[in-house]
């Protein structure tokens, strides 16, 4: 069992390490875009980001033509959905989404946190104009907010990291619901047709233990083609092709272990005539260490590991150069400035009340069980730490308006309820959890 939760504690560790890693990049970048957008450059930052690029043939229907953001939005973010995708699943198939029991107190406290911050937007903003921007507040920004926990060094338990965790992934699957279901404009349903038979076919073979990566590669491209051109947002085919990728493993780890300790036992044998270079037989054991090595790593598993540092290092980053980047200005507030207020308290109301309020009542109902070494108190700095829903919110944004107003209206109200709940959510924790000693 200890060895257990010290595998637990190491992975978890190693993923945290790299979202505060990532989180800190983030916040530089989206900083900068902020600096450079009110900057005397302001003007090329707007037009850097919407300078068109092409891919194809002209007059075909192999052609796209995009701005420099869309192609980040659509095309980059596919990506970025990619690996949630994954992450979902591995959560569900052997993570902290098993079963009902362990999933059950994080369900809860992400309807919580994807409910009650679009009722408190939707009655302040009754009546007035953004109303279709319900959906920015809802959403959690797992990289900060595991960063802030980062900051609190080993104060804070295991439980509430892996509490907090679980909790994002599920308000993530919440948020590309929503996307899908209600930022979907003229489906055409034909093409939508086709995409859902590529990725059943893909579902199948999967099943059926048929995997190349460069074939599921081509087809995803396919997938996420008809999805752009059908009119429901492509990065929610980022998700379905992560569901069918295989997660299992060609040799049994009690296999690989008696492979690689015969393989390691002829290297060892091996004569070195050369210290600066292998000979023939040792470069064939590194060889065949690699290829049973390559056996042991699930698809899934090696996609995700592969992927999340692109992710994380590159792709968020360059997302928040390309959307952070809102002037700042009070000119027009008397028609816009409630969507930035309206959106910054639904994130820290309603996801402090939404989340604490749910996770309170299925624990009172005996629904959910608290995580060990947790307290329902501290549920309270978390609850406010949802409220941190910096890169999706802002991502919603720009599929829930056109106006570029209201863009940059809503845009303020994100990083003005981050910046709060980040800082109140983490003085929160500091204050109830002392430093181990």
């Amino acid at each position: 069992m200890k060895k257990k939760i010290e595998a637990v504690s190491g992975a978890l560790n190693r993923f945290i390490n790299l979202q505060t890693t990532a989180s800190l990049i983030l916040f530089a970048f989206s900083i900068f875009a902020v600096v450079w957008a009110n900057s005397p450059y302001g003007n090329f930052y707007e037009q850097f980001w919407r300078y068109k690029l092409a891919i194809g043939f002209v007059n075909t229907n192999f052609y796209l033509e995009k701005s420099l953001i869309l192609w980040i939005n659509d095309g980059l973010m596919a990506i970025f959905f990619f690996v949630i995708g994954l992450e979902v699943k591995r959560e569900i198939l052997a993570g902290e989404l098993t079963t009902l029991r362990k999933a059950s107190l994080p369900i809860f406290a992400a309807v919580g946190g994807m409910a009650f911050p679009v009722l408190i937007f939707v009655l302040l903003n009754q009546g007035k104009v953004g109303e279709h921007g319900w959906g920015i507040p809802m959403a959690t920004d797992i990289a900060f907010t595991l960063g802030i926990l980062k900051l609190l060094g080993n104060r804070v338990p295991l439980g509430l990291k892996i509490f907090l965790t679980a909790f994002a992934i599920v308000d993530d699957i919440g948020a590309v619901l929503v996307i899908a279901i209600f930022y979907s404009a003229n489906i055409q349903w034909d093409l939508i047709t086709y995409a859902l038979l590529i990725v059943g076919t893909l579902g199948f073979l999967s099943y059926k233990h048929v995997y190349s990566k460069y074939f599921f590669f081509i087809l995803g491209f396919v997938v996420w083609l008809l999805f752009l051109k059908s009119g429901i947002h492509p990065t929610i085919a980022g998700i379905l092709m992560a569901f069918t990728i295989p997660m299992y493993r060609e040799i049994k780890l009690s296999e690989y272990e008696r492979e690689l300790n015969a393989q390691l036992q002829i290297f060892k044998n091996c004569k070195y005539k050369n210290p600066k270079l292998l000979n023939k037989k040792q470069l064939e054991v590194v060889e065949e260490i690699e290829t049973i090595s390559a056996k042991v790593q699930s698809p899934l598993q090696q996609l995700e590991y592969s992927l999340h540092g692109w992710v994380s290092y590159l792709i968020m980053p360059i997302f928040a150069l390309a959307n952070a980047g809102v002037v700042l200005s009070f000119s027009g507030l008397e028609f816009t400035g409630h969507i930035t207020l309206n959106i910054a308290m639904a994130l820290f109301l309603g996801n402090t009340i939404g989340i604490m309020l749910l996770s309170y009542m299925a624990i009172k109902f005996k629904l959910a069980d608290l995580p060990k070494g947790v307290k329902l108190k501290n549920l309270l700095g978390v609850s406010i730490l949802g409220g941190l829903g910096f890169t999706m919110s802002l991502f919603i944004t720009n599929l829930a308006y056109d106006d570029e107003t209201l863009i940059a209206a809503a845009k303020m109200g994100v990083i003005l309820g981050s910046v709060v709940t980040g800082f109140l959510g983490y003085m929160v924790l500091r204050i109830q959890l002392k430093p181990e000693k």
